[in-house]
């Protein structure tokens, strides 16, 4: 059975199948297909991954704007090129393999959320020329990112393998 959570076009996690030990996990922000280059995760990290992005929404609405008054992929691009630490404060989407060819940030910009995404890995450049120096934005509402997220975590439910 598979399950999809939230819009494609903005934000969305599409949970798969069980295949020896992983699950098919899909990842979609702003109509980008985000795991396409290895969709198998390790339900336990990627489920801790996950909640670990969900309960940092509560902090990032204290923080304030990255950059404030640029564009967001402006921003994006800024914070990856900077060596002061400050991207550090947004990070999103760190769930391991699925997501380490992608640089991806989310922040409050004025009274929403923004997630930026950027393939960095040679390899899917070279196989995807159009995504070289290509900057994905979504903005999204905290409450539906939030629901995204807790909705994500309830379906990838329990390990199989585990005792």
């Amino acid at each position: 059975m598979t399950l999809l959570v939230g819009n494609k076009g903005c934000f969305a996690v599409e949970v798969g199948e069980w295949s020896g030990g992983l699950r098919r996990v899909d990842v979609y922000a702003a109509g980008q297909w985000l795991t396409c280059d290895d969709n198998m995760a390790y339900v336990q990290q990627l489920r801790w991954s996950v909640q670990h992005d969900r309960d940092r929404l509560d902090s990032i609405n204290y923080l304030p704007p990255p950059l404030s008054g640029l564009p967001p992929a402006t921003v994006h691009r800024q914070l990856w090129v900077s060596d002061d630490g400050l991207r550090e404060q947004w990070p999103f989407l760190q769930s391991g393999p699925t997501t380490d060819n992608v640089l991806a940030l989310l922040f409050r910009d004025g009274d929403r959320l923004v997630i930026t995404a950027e393939f960095w890995r040679e390899e899917h450049l070279r196989r995807h020329p159009e995504d070289v120096g290509a900057v994905f934005v979504a903005e999204i509402d905290a409450e539906e990112l939030s629901g995204v997220l807790q909705s994500v975590v309830a379906a990838l439910g329990p390990d199989p393998i585990s005792p």
